[in-house]
């Protein structure tokens, strides 16, 4: 097998593990459900850090979204996930990685008709080294750090701008009293 090639746990209806699939292959307009992950950074000020997702990107290419995502290869844990993540798209380390809504999940249809279908519990994590951020070109057009209640209300009064999956996350409560759980209150 390619060594290249990013295989995506498939699941069943329940969340058990049946299979595994080509992440280039599985994500059409038929996706099979399967685990991913969502993360929200935030820096030592308590913001967080939103991304605009690269052009190229097969789904919504162009919205903003929490800081990254991606799926657990077969056998790796979530925090090994968010810390190969993290570094790969966004050229960052991440510390203290807490769950915040470990039981999230979503099926989306995007404009062009690929579905995302993912059991994608939400983490949040420390970015250790700010100064360090220099996103991947191939995932990351755009990006900001922002005060949450910022957030919210940018994604409350244009939730079109926004990932479908960041927009269900706040609606799910990811943020709680304007800050991300674990975090320091302001």
């Amino acid at each position: 097998m390619d060594s290249r090639i990013e295989l995506v746990r498939l699941l069943d209806d329940d969340g058990t593990e049946i299979g595994t699939a080509d992440k280039a292959l599985v994500h059409t307009t038929e996706t099979p459900l399967h685990l991913a992950f969502s993360c929200h950074l935030v820096d030592e000020e308590g913001r967080t850090l939103l991304t605009r997702r690269a052009l190229s990107k097969l789904t919504w290419p162009g919205v903003w979204t929490n800081s990254f995502c991606g799926h657990p290869a077969p056998g790796e844990s979530f925090e090994d996930a968010i810390v190969r993540r993290a570094a790969l798209e966004l050229n960052v380390s991440v510390a203290d990685i807490r769950p915040a809504l470990p039981d999230f999940r979503y099926r989306a249809v995007d404009a062009s008709g690929v579905v995302e279908n993912e059991i994608c519990p939400v983490f949040t994590a420390m970015c250790t080294d700010t100064a360090a951020l220099s996103p991947n070109a191939d995932e990351v057009c755009d990006w900001a750090w922002a005060d949450i209640v910022d957030v919210e209300e940018a994604v409350e009064a244009t939730p079109f701008v926004f990932s479908p999956w960041l927009v269900a996350q706040i609606d799910d409560g990811v943020y709680t009293g304007g800050r991300l759980p674990g975090t320091p209150a302001g």
